[in-house]
C-alpha cells in the first residue's frame, strides 16, 4: 500500500473517529436530559403532594400564571412523570420473551459500544499512521 492510500485511508478512519465521538456526545446528553427531568418532575411530585385541597396552585403559561385545580395539578405531573418513565423504558422482544430495560441501561450499553468502537479506531488510526510514517522514512532513505 502506497503513501497516497495510507494517507486517504488514515483520513477516512479519522473521519469515522470524528462521528463516532459526535454519537457518544449526543447519547450521553441525551441519557443526562431524561435523568434530570424525571427527577425535576419527582421534586415537583413531591410538592405538590404536600398541598392540601384548601391550597391554590398556578401553573406557568408562557408568560402568564394560570391558576390550576389541585387535582388536575397532581394529574398533570403524574403524566409527565409517566411520560418520561416511559420515554427511559424500551420493550425488547426477543425469542418470545419480552424483556425491558431502561433507556438509562440502553444509553449506558450504546456508550460502551461506541467507546469500545472508538478505542478499535483509534488503534486502527495509529497503526495506519505508523504504517505511513515507515513508508516515508523508507522513502527518504532511498533518495
Amino acid at each position: 500500500m502506497g503513501p497516497e492510500a495510507l494517507q486517504k485511508k488514515l483520513e477516512e478512519e479519522s473521519e469515522g473517529f470524528k462521528k463516532l465521538q459526535k454519537e457518544i456526545s449526543k447519547t450521553s446528553i441525551r441519557r443526562s436530559q431524561l435523568d434530570s427531568q424525571l427527577n425535576e418532575n419527582n421534586l415537583v411530585k413531591a410538592e405538590v403532594d404536600l398541598l392540601e385541597e384548601s391550597d391554590v396552585v398556578y401553573k406557568l403559561i408562557g408568560p402568564a400564571l394560570i391558576r390550576q385545580d389541585l387535582a388536575e395539578a397532581k394529574s398533570s405531573v403524574d403524566k409527565r412523570i409517566e411520560y418520561i418513565t416511559n420515554e427511559m423504558q424500551l420493550s425488547i422482544e426477543t425469542s418470545g420473551v419480552i424483556s425491558i430495560f431502561t433507556r438509562r441501561k440502553r444509553h449506558d450499553s450504546a456508550l460502551e459500544k461506541l467507546e469500545k468502537e472508538q478505542n478499535t479506531k483509534r488503534e486502527g488510526i495509529m497503526k495506519l499512521q505508523q504504517q505511513l510514517q515507515q513508508l516515508l522514512t523508507k522513502a527518504a532513505a532511498m533518495s
